[in-house]
């Protein structure tokens, strides 16, 4: 598979993103439900801190793409839902730690919302991947 960036504009680098992705050559392609901070039964986890409940998602999303024998570098888009959006900017670099760290920079949209489908839940990440 080639990933090319498509990005008229070089401001969203600077948060960890691209505006657009070409892709070329893909075989199989990876459609997520939503990954939230819960455990492997379904309870969740990190109750009022934001900081480990995008850490937890965000490797829940890698497990997901690890049983599908991908990875973070086969994001093709990354949804992110947040019942606090100030708290997540705060605490972007949990993503940008683990996005850089593979070299990659999806499009990504950020979207604020009253609430997510567990009360508890301060994040829920919505994702597509490709290889």
């Amino acid at each position: 598979m080639q990933r090319t960036d498509v990005n008229p504009w070089s401001w969203s680098l600077n948060y960890g993103y691209v505006q657009g992705l070409m892709l070329e050559g893909t075989r199989r392609e990876l459609v997520f439900s939503g990954q939230t901070a819960v455990d492997g039964e379904g309870n969740p986890q990190h109750i009022g801190n934001m900081r480990g409940q995008l850490a937890l998602a965000l490797a829940n999303l890698e497990a997901v793409l690890g049983a599908a024998n991908m990875g973070l570098g086969n994001l093709k888009k990354l949804t992110i839902y947040t019942v606090d959006v100030d708290a997540t900017l705060q605490n972007w670099d949990v993503i940008a730690a683990r996005l850089g760290a593979c070299g990659v920079a999806p499009p990504m949209t950020l979207l604020g919302v009253s609430q997510l489908a567990m009360p508890m839940l301060l994040v829920e990440l919505d994702a597509s991947a490709v290889d």
